[in-house]
């Protein structure tokens, strides 16, 4: 019911502006329709869909939608920008001659008949209990979630238009939120025939790139991280609202645990974007709840893995979230101060991102939004050491007026194995290395000490022929009540040998591994989620030792405690919560808020400006562009130079990272992270050549460095963007931001950047919905040339040092100057090195063979030629 009141709000609140916008896009679809292949009845039926008033661009962005006989064409949003009531900007994706297209008006199935067939073919159970709770206009219901989704299932009538036959087909699209959380089904079912034509999904699982990379042997967090201190931040000023609120975390711009120490940090909430504070809800002073929540986000733990409500820590009436965080256990242990960061980043991504245009007119995630559009309800659900996943993390962004999830989960322990067993008595006596279960209870600092008991089976299974494995019926469960049970590795899985132990009374389980080498971390098979004791795996040498030893028989005694290494939590990343919360901005913005679905084409940059948000918000003073990023080196226990989750580290070194736009057609680049990649590649470099314009200014929320006007074009080019884009589109629609905005202040700036990469003029990205067809070009517009002498050549844009030399030779490119020709002559005109190079930064060469003295160098490219001296000690 809440989501269809907040809808109809906001129709009612829009409902003049939405009037006045469409006369104009009315007369310039007129006005140009010839141009655009476009019949009468092609836009008789325009709606608008959202729009919002943007302040960088200083005009309204527009998105209108294509209907045909009062239903909507899926997906055929094109945005408009409108300024003093004139058109200044389209991007219209209009299909034409839809009337000899579409093959019905009227469905033949019901849209509850939808559901069933949705489910059927996505293999899930049939629904159960669905009924339908609401009616709105044009063919819209609500039903029930059917037991099989999340949230309630809207289902409309709609037109798919099919790639491959160029036609349009009446569905419904319907969207089925799975209740493991995992996907979040956006769903066309044909009208007629009930077969599904299209399916989204509106979970991006950051299912991230596994380089080859080298990790470290243990993750390095300093002590002083544990050790945290306490600090005043505010990022603007102080809020007017003053809430007491403090959290201890780590502050942007530190990015994880290894960047940098947590600190308490007092009232952070922005008073623009959040005038009430980071708890409110209803718009009046004071605060509705006390734990880690609020009109953003809600942080909770879901180790469960249930997509239920766990618990959230609790500030108390003075909001106080200082929780300390301890490195030298499980997460688990410190659930609370994970939760607290978690609740934190999202709230800065919040506020962040409201004062570059994320507001709620543009489909933000609020609860309430204060008087100020958009639709409602939709705060972000942020789910700490989620328990559905391991090595991952994702987000569900469903249109404006559904909440999104983040589900954050824990990353594999890295290192080498820890001593967690230690035999107290006879010959055997000392630590041993182990490895704990990846399912029931973790060890903890508590010592678990107890006799060691060897479990002996009666091999009833069948297929067990070890009476030692606890594969079957267990015949000695008197003597191993209340001790720690030893059994081998054997023919069942971990979780049912362990189960079976647990129900004969055993506090912990040893397994003994039963090949030679070391233990490995035992999965829980189908079983394993009902243990509620610990349990390790220690190496067959080692075990079979203490089985030898219990035959003998000998008493032996033994202490269990945690040692490490210890699993990693995602929710003290800071770069990855960025990420995730940026698969929010992206598809809100690409196509409006109420699309959600316009970044599912292949050469969709979605990763590209997730990984861009997590580096521009830990931007710190004294980075370099030339410096080596890894991104979410802390998840993988790698040190600060570290590669990453990706495959090359962000630098606008072409020695430290070489994409160019060709490189999305490589089978080794994925899709989408790889591809997105080389898209965040681009805009770090675009990011860069405005810092060395303007200067980088901290102030990530006020500034006016080269990076605060980097991502205000970043944001305002998300909204001016086809559905769908590709390459050129995302950096034709950042060059018309800059055009609105700042009068193409920049313009050349923004060429220059994306031709060193492949970007230029001449490229050509051929359909977004292939990686494969595209053409990379180096070539900038005429004016945008740096250095053009009389004669039309290009000189004095290169660097060369060190000079004097000892014959390594690195020369810098002030822009893309695509191939060239390195010559080096002496005094007496004779050329003594040659060597052809890709000028697109910095190119090294190795003339160590010349004798001292000094010569000259000279480049050579298509439409210049530099000429320096060169001195060789």
């Amino acid at each position: 019911m809440k989501k269809f009141f907040y809808l109809l709000l906001f129709f009612t609140v829009s409902l003049v502006t939405g009037q006045e916008s469409k006369i104009p896009i009315k007369s310039y679809l007129e006005n140009n329709r010839t141009q655009l292949q476009l019949q009468s009845q092609d836009i008789s039926e325009i709606s608008i869909a959202s729009q919002s008033f943007s302040k960088s661009l200083n005009a309204d962005n527009v998105y209108v939608e294509q209907r045909y006989q009062d239903i909507r064409i899926f997906n055929s949003v094109s945005p408009f920008v409108l300024k003093n009531g004139q058109v200044i900007s389209a991007k219209v994706s209009f299909i034409q001659n839809i009337a000899s297209k579409a093959n019905a008006a009227t469905p033949t199935i019901s849209a509850a008949s939808a559901i069933t067939n949705a489910a059927n073919q996505l293999g899930l159970q049939a629904p159960s209990g669905l009924s339908l709770l609401e009616t709105g206009d044009d063919n819209n219901y609500i039903f029930t979630n059917g037991n099989i989704s999340l949230e309630n299932i809207p289902v409309e009538l709609v037109y798919q238009k099919l790639e491959d036959s160029n036609t349009l087909k009446l569905a419904w699209n319907l969207s089925i939120y799975l209740l493991d959380g995992s996907h979040y089904y956006s769903v066309r079912v044909d009208a007629q025939t009930g077969t599904i034509l299209a399916t989204d999904d509106w979970v991006v699982s950051c299912n991230f790139d596994d380089p080859n990379k080298e990790h470290s042997h243990s993750t390095e967090v300093s002590s002083q991280n544990i050790n945290s201190q306490s600090i005043l931040f505010a990022p603007a000023k102080q809020s007017i609202m003053v809430d007491g609120s403090q959290y201890r975390v780590f502050p942007i711009p530190v990015e994880s645990p290894n960047h940098g120490v947590a600190a308490l940090v007092s009232e952070p909430a922005d008073p623009i974007a959040s005038p009430f504070g980071w708890h409110d809800t209803n718009g009046a002073t004071g605060a509705e709840f006390t734990i880690t929540r609020g009109n953003n986000v809600y942080a909770q733990d879901d180790i469960n893995g249930n997509n239920g409500f766990g618990s959230a820590p609790d500030g108390g009436a003075d909001l106080d979230f200082d929780y300390d965080f301890n490195f030298s256990t499980q997460p688990v242990n410190m659930l609370d101060a994970a939760t607290v960061n978690l609740f934190y980043l999202n709230n800065i991504m919040h506020d962040v991102w409201y004062r570059y245009g994320f507001d709620e007119a543009s489909g933000n995630f609020q609860q309430n939004n204060y008087g100020n559009g958009g639709n409602a309800g939709d705060f972000v659900i942020a789910d700490a050491q989620d328990g559905s996943g391991l090595n991952n993390a994702n987000f569900g962004t469903p249109p404006d007026g559904g909440s999104g999830r983040m589900q954050m989960f824990l990353w594999n322990a890295n290192g080498p194995p820890g001593e967690p067993l230690t035999i107290n008595n006879g010959p055997l006596a000392g630590g041993y290395t182990g490895v704990p279960a990846q399912f029931g209870a973790p060890l903890t600092n508590v010592p678990i000490t107890s006799d060691l008991v060897l479990v002996v089976d009666d091999n009833s299974g069948g297929t067990s022929t070890d009476i030692y494995d606890g594969c079957d019926v267990i015949t000695n469960a008197a003597a191993i009540n209340n001790k720690i049970a030893v059994l081998r590795r054997g023919d069942c899985e971990f979780g049912v040998k362990v189960l079976n132990a647990e129900n004969a009374g055993a506090i912990a389980v040893i397994v003994v591994n039963n090949v030679a080498g070391a233990p490995i971390a035992m999965g829980p098979g189908a079983a394993g989620d009902q243990v509620t004791i610990p349990s390790i795996m220690v190496s067959q040498a080692d075990g079979d030792a203490i089985i030898a030893q219990l035959l003998a028989p000998a008493t032996v005694n033994g202490t269990l405690v945690e040692a490490g290494p210890f699993q990693i939590d995602g929710d003290v990343d800071n770069s990855i919560i960025a990420h995730e919360y940026g698969h929010g901005i992206s598809n809100r913005l690409t196509g409006g808020p109420n699309a959600a679905g316009c970044l599912q084409n292949d050469e969709q940059m979605g990763e590209g400006w997730s990984d861009y948000f997590g580096l521009i918000l830990t931007m710190k003073e004294g980075d370099a562009g030339e410096d080596g990023r890894g991104f979410a080196t802390y998840v993988l226990g790698q040190p600060l130079n570290g590669l990453g989750l990706r495959t090359k580290r962000y630098s606008t070194d072409f020695t430290v990272n070489n994409f160019t736009y060709d490189n999305i057609k490589s089978p080794s680049i994925s899709i989408p992270h790889g591809v997105g990649s080389v898209w965040a590649t681009m805009l770090w470099d675009l990011t860069w050549d405005l810092i060395d314009e303007y200067g980088f200014d901290p102030d990530i929320y006020n500034g006016t460095g080269g990076n605060n006007i980097a991502l205000q074009l970043v944001v305002d080019g998300l909204k001016l963007q086809p559905c769908n884009p590709g390459f050129v589109s995302g950096r034709d629609a950042i060059l018309e931001a800059d055009e609105i905005a700042n009068g193409g202040a920049n313009r050349c700036i923004i060429w220059r950047a994306f031709a060193r990469r492949g970007l230029g003029l001449s490229a050509n990205q051929g359909s977004s919905f292939s990686r494969s067809d595209g053409a990379q070009a180096f070539d900038v517009p005429a004016d945008c040339v740096l250095g053009v002498d009389d004669q039309g050549n290009l000189d004095n844009n290169f660097i060369i040092y060190p000079n004097p030399s000892n014959g390594e030779v690195n020369i810098k490119a002030k822009y893309a100057a695509g191939d060239a020709t390195i010559s080096i002559f002496d005094m007496n005109g004779r050329e003594v090195f040659n060597q052809q190079v890709e000028m697109h930064n910095v190119v090294n060469i190795n003339a160590g063979g010349l004798k001292s003295g000094i010569y000259l160098i000279k480049i050579d490219g298509e439409n210049y030629s530099h000429t320096s001296k060169l001195i060789i000690n």
